[in-house]
């Protein structure tokens, strides 16, 4: 009978945290009252159902984020070998890149957590984000876990809050290595790692709304797709084979929500530069060390968005390749978005990338437009963009065809995506 009446009363508490959340539906400008935190989708108290106690010191709150894209992708015929019937379209079809499934919250009023899992994926990327983040205060945090390394604006935005469907080439793709070594092929970005941090967020004046950021820790090095320990020392620096990696942000008009657009949001100013940096120390199966700094900077204005950053990745071999060259990549991006009313925001993007690396003449710039459709109530954003992707500098012909091998020229996508 205990346990009849203990569903019951449970039951009830979840319908009516869901009804007055649906009494709750109309947009907001409260920036407080989105979270984030998980990285996946805002979340805001609208959103679905919260459990919590009388104190919010205990908070659970379970969240579900789809996403499916129809892609038509077109590819310029260097490497196409027409003997074996390769195609100009490739890779096109229909794809669905995230199916997530996690909950996140709070724990005796200083412990958050967050847990999803990508049934899309395959591998240790099944396990998108697994973290707990202790708070001494808001300007001293813990995170240990699966998340975010602290690199680039693009990618720390939360996922369901991007302006463009997909990633800005420049940091996708992989570059071009002069030499044949086995399984060496790096991006300038980084995403998802296995580490722990100390990161929080503090007032600088008393008169102004000037706020701080930082991140530090240490990561595997070894992407989403690792969840194990597999990483030894340094033959070179005689230290730990991770990826050591910091990130440190100004906001000038108080907190800055990691959002590219969000129709909750149309009014109010926030801003933030950024600057980021490390080293993976034997990446790319102990054959390179990879440097990365990017500077940032993004901007919400009213229903103005604007976001640019620019990148640099230095590569240098380990003693054990016996390679002295040293290769310098660089790359970044500027975009802009703006809500055409509340259901409707569109955006350009222009993104720059030395894939070949600065020993060799010759840029990437994929230009690409995107239209994004809100609908409320139902939490369900409809996103269609085009990119072409086209090559100026090269030194040889033969160096412009090889610039862009991978990469289509002609990419559209159209997006469906989901979240509760």
């Amino acid at each position: 009978m205990k346990r009849i009446i203990l569903g019951l009363l449970c039951t009830s508490a979840i319908t009516l945290s869901a009804q007055n959340n649906s009494e709750q539906g109309k947009p907001h400008e409260d920036v407080s009252s989105i979270d984030m935190e998980n990285g996946v989708t805002g979340i805001a108290d609208n959103r679905g159902f919260t459990l919590k106690s009388k104190d919010d010191k205990f908070v659970f709150k379970p969240y579900l984020f789809l996403q499916s894209q129809g892609k038509f992708q077109w590819y310029d015929s260097e490497g196409l070998d027409k003997a074996y019937n390769q195609d100009n379209v490739a890779n096109s079809g229909f794809a669905m890149p995230y199916a997530i499934l996690g909950f996140t919250g709070t724990t005796f009023g200083r412990v958050d957590y967050n847990l999803c899992i990508n049934a899309s994926a395959s591998g240790g990327n099944i396990l998108q984000q697994g973290w707990v983040d202790a708070r001494i205060s808001d300007a001293a945090r813990f995170r240990v876990g699966k998340f975010k390394t602290p690199f680039f604006h693009a990618i720390h935005t939360t996922l369901g809050e991007t302006l463009f469907p997909t990633l800005p080439t420049s940091l996708a793709s992989t570059v071009i290595m002069p030499y044949s070594l086995n399984a060496v092929w790096p991006a300038i970005g980084t995403g998802f790692d296995v580490g722990v941090a100390f990161h929080g967020t503090a007032r600088i004046s008393r008169r102004r709304p000037w706020l701080a950021s930082y991140e530090a820790g240490l990561w595997n090095g070894t992407g989403s797709s690792v969840n194990t320990a597999t990483k030894t020392l340094s033959d070179d620096f005689k230290i730990p084979a991770l990826l050591y990696a910091s990130r440190l942000s100004f906001m000038p008009w108080g907190s800055m929500p990691k959002t590219q657009g969000n129709n909750h949001m149309l009014s109010g100013r926030h801003m933030e530069f950024g600057i980021s940096g490390g080293i993976n120390v034997e990446s790319e199966s102990e054959s390179t060390n990879d440097t990365r700094v990017a500077v940032e900077f993004s901007m919400l204005y009213n229903r103005w968005y604007v976001g640019a950053e620019g990148y640099w990745m230095g590569v240098s071999f380990t003693d054990r390749q016996k390679i002295d060259e040293h290769l310098n990549y660089m790359g970044g991006y500027a975009q802009v978005g703006y809500f055409i009313n509340r259901h409707l925001q569109g955006g350009v993007r222009w993104d720059v990338m030395d894939r070949n690396g600065r020993g060799r003449d010759g840029f990437l710039n994929s230009p690409g437009v995107v239209l994004n459709y809100y609908i409320d109530r139902l939490n369900l954003k409809v996103s269609g963009m085009y990119q072409y992707t086209g090559r100026w500098g090269h030194a040889t012909q033969l160096d412009r065809d090889n610039d862009d091998l991978g990469i289509a020229t002609h990419m559209a996508t159209v997006q469906l995506q989901y979240s509760f």
